[in-house]
Order: C-alpha cells, then sequence, then structure tokens
C-alpha cells in the first residue's frame, strides 16, 4: 500500500517563517511605544474642573466635596501638551492614591478605569494623585503621575 504526502503544508510552513523573519529584520518594534500624557484633565459634567500641568507640575483648580457625601462621576482624561486626549492602549490603566483615607476616598467604578467618584468622610484637606500605569492592573509600573490635587471635604 503506497501512502500519499502532499508537501504543501511544510511549503506554506516554510513560506510563513519566512515572511516572519524578514519582517522582524525590516521593521523593529519599539518595546514601550505608546502616547506619552503631558497633563490631565478631571472632568465632571463634561466640564473641566481641575487641569494638571505635567511640565510646570501645578494644578489648576481642586476638588470639593460635602462631609458623608459623594460626587458625581469624574472622568480622568490624560492629555497631550495641546489638551487632547491621549488614546488610551489596553494595557494603561488608572490608580489612584488618597492623601489621607480618613478624609475621603476616590473610588473608580471599576479597578484600573478611568471614572469614579470623590466621597468625603470628614472634614479636611487632603489630596489625590492620579497615576498612569503601564501593564497588569495591580502590577504595573508608573508611565505618568500627578502632584496631589488639593481635595476639601465641607
Amino acid at each position: 500500500m503506497k501512502k500519499l504526502t502532499s508537501s504543501r503544508p511544510v511549503a506554506g510552513l516554510a513560506m510563513v517563517f519566512a515572511m516572519a523573519l524578514a519582517a522582524c529584520s525590516e521593521t523593529p518594534m519599539e518595546p514601550d511605544d505608546h502616547a506619552e500624557p503631558e497633563g490631565v484633565h478631571l472632568i465632571m459634567g463634561g466640564n473641566v474642573i481641575a487641569s494638571y500641568d505635567g511640565e510646570d507640575e501645578t494644578w489648576d483648580g481642586d476638588l470639593e466635596v460635602d462631609e458623608g457625601e459623594g460626587t458625581p462621576s469624574i472622568t480622568v482624561r490624560f492629555v497631550d501638551h495641546e489638551g487632547d486626549q491621549i488614546p488610551i492602549d489596553d494595557d494603561l490603566y488608572l490608580e489612584v492614591d488618597i492623601g489621607d483615607s480618613s478624609v475621603a476616598e476616590f473610588v473608580l467604578d471599576t479597578p484600573g478605569g478611568f471614572v469614579g467618584s470623590l466621597r468625603g468622610h470628614m472634614q479636611g484637606e487632603t489630596g489625590v494623585t492620579f497615576k498612569l500605569m503601564h501593564g497588569e492592573v495591580g502590577s504595573g509600573h508608573p508611565d505618568f503621575v500627578t502632584e496631589p490635587v488639593p481635595v476639601h471635604v465641607h
């Protein structure tokens, strides 16, 4: 009994392998090739309520909330030098740090997401730092970190 074999699968694999090698040598990939933010806009109700200038490391505006209350949703938007939103790749996420969690907290709608709200716990002052993280949620590294935006709980 004679066995029939075809060389088509082998030839096809060889061609794919050759094309992959050629592509790698012609167009090297940059490992961290994504847009670099230069600032942050905090948006509530369609309006920018505070903005961060990464060059000067200063905030224009602050956050306010009443004790025992929460703000409407706040969108954290990372922007370029012209104030245009940068594209957010799948491997970027938001991390938020609060200076004094007994005064207030910033709660994200979803872990790593870019929308959340500020909740006031007790009258006082604190600050919120926003970090654009790169990698897996909870284990990435920061690509951009703001100074704390002032928070006032009334």
